[in-house]
């Protein structure tokens, strides 16, 4: 058994990555930013759905239509495949941890 807020990183000179389970259609990750945003030279666009809910902390997805949310602690997205978004803002005095759901 392990729990989704242990483990976090000591250093968080860079975002975190971790996949909790890869199955046939469905790809589950815990993401942690502490004032990281997406990298500059262009927009997610991803094959798969992505459905994101924020545990803890804040953050803010731009999309390229122009649309912006903010999401804090419960707030969740589900983001269609193809879909071009990108992370512009994460709470930099707190760690942000995202659940992401990826999936066909």
């Amino acid at each position: 058994m392990t729990n989704i807020f242990s483990s976090l990183p000591a250093d968080m000179k860079h975002e975190f990555f971790d996949e909790i389970l890869r199955h046939k259609n469905i790809r589950v990750e815990r993401i942690i930013s502490k004032g990281h945003v997406s990298p500059e030279q262009g927009w997610y666009d991803q094959e798969e759905h992505e459905w994101v809910i924020v545990l803890e902390g804040s953050g803010m997805i731009l999309f390229e239509s122009g649309e912006e949310f903010t999401l804090k602690k419960g707030d969740y997205l589900n983001i269609p495949s193809r879909t071009k978004h990108r992370v512009t803002w994460t709470d930099p005095d707190t760690m942000t941890i995202w659940l992401a759901f990826h999936y066909c």
